[in-house]
């Protein structure tokens, strides 16, 4: 005898009702309401509004066209603004490393020679010749060579006295017929066949170029960059070395248009040869009223001669090492830059 409920001769089941729900009273399966869209679908939101659209456009074509135009505009110039905080909050973060990172961390103080020629000689047996530079025609005169030593030695010099300060040669490419060879180059390889001048093992180890500046204005502001670079701080001291007659245009001119205090400032100018004193005297008057009217160099005549002293197309890495003073490299007015300046606050 099979048990209970397991014989196969035992009724199926089947459903006394279909599935889903079934009215009793109507005797028939409720339908299910399918949910509308949602009011605030996007999808219906989207086609509202370019259904809207199409339809304004077609009545107002002008008015839409400005309209979108001006919210075109806008959108570029939030996503310039957002990109270059980006891009400058990235520059802080790649330079606000550790001192340890800084090859010259613990220099304070700037020496900067400013470069006037390029060295063209195979060989450094005749610094002092003139045939062994690239001279302009303004500057062939006996004595010019001669003049571009002493203000390499006068910057060895000066920083051999200083034991917190950094030499920097600064100078760019900027004679075409004397080849991809840098003013800042030239100075350092002179240095480098003299010895240093007897004082190698002081001074060597903290002597560096800079090798874009195109003009004066340039050699100063380059060279704080660069010292900006090396060190991971600003000079507390600069002292510029160049010619005698032109310390009116670096202590002055210079000086005020990148907002540096006068009194960590110092100037160490060596005479010119005997036989160019005149006419460099005559030049220098014309260039110093050429930047009190253009402090920056950025117009004119002042701007035409800098791009005439890049003949290689040089790309300048500046404010890249140094993005405390981006907007000072951008400037460019008859009126001071506004500022603000990192070394105005430093004691």
């Amino acid at each position: 005898m099979n048990s209970f409920g397991s014989s196969s001769n035992s009724p199926k089941s089947f459903n006394a009702y279909p599935r889903g729900d079934f009215d009793i009273e109507l005797g028939a399966i409720k339908r299910t309401r399918r949910l509308r869209n949602s009011p605030l679908s996007p999808v219906k939101m989207i086609k509202s509004f370019a259904n809207r659209f199409h339809y304004y456009r077609k009545l107002h074509p002008v008015l839409v066209f400005f309209i979108a135009l001006s919210f075109a505009v806008s959108v570029l110039i939030i996503v310039s603004v957002y990109e270059s905080r980006y891009w400058t909050t990235r520059s802080y973060e790649k330079f606000n490393v550790g001192s340890d990172n800084y090859p010259f961390a613990k220099l304070k103080n700037l020496v900067m020679v400013a470069g006037h020629s390029v060295y063209t000689s195979n060989s450094c047996g005749k610094v002092d010749k003139e045939d062994s530079w690239f001279l302009e025609p303004y500057q062939k005169h006996p004595g010019q060579a001669a003049s571009f030593v002493t203000h390499i030695q006068e910057g060895v010099e000066i920083v051999a006295k200083d034991d917190e300060a950094l030499l920097l040669f600064s100078g760019g490419e900027t004679r075409k017929d004397a080849g991809p060879r840098s003013e800042a180059q030239s100075y350092w390889s002179v240095a480098e066949s003299k010895g240093w001048f007897g004082k190698e093992e002081s001074v060597r180890w903290r002597s560096m170029t800079e090798e874009h500046a195109r003009d004066s204005f340039e050699n100063l502001l380059f060279s704080v960059c660069r010292f900006r670079e090396l060190t991971g701080t600003y000079p507390h001291n600069i002292t510029v070395v160049s010619y005698d007659f032109k310390e009116e245009r670096f202590a002055h001119l210079h000086r005020s248009a990148i907002g540096f205090p006068e009194s960590r400032f110092f100037y160490s100018g060596t005479p010119s040869s005997a036989t160019s004193k005149e006419s460099a005297l005559k030049g220098e008057a014309l260039v110093r009223s050429q930047f009190q009217e253009d402090p920056y160099g950025c117009l004119g005549s002042l701007w035409r001669k800098k791009l005439g002293r890049d003949p290689f197309h040089r790309t300048i890495p500046y404010p890249k090492g140094c993005p405390e003073i981006e907007g000072l490299f951008r400037y460019c007015g008859a009126d001071p830059y506004p500022g603000p300046f990192p070394w105005a606050q430093s004691s």
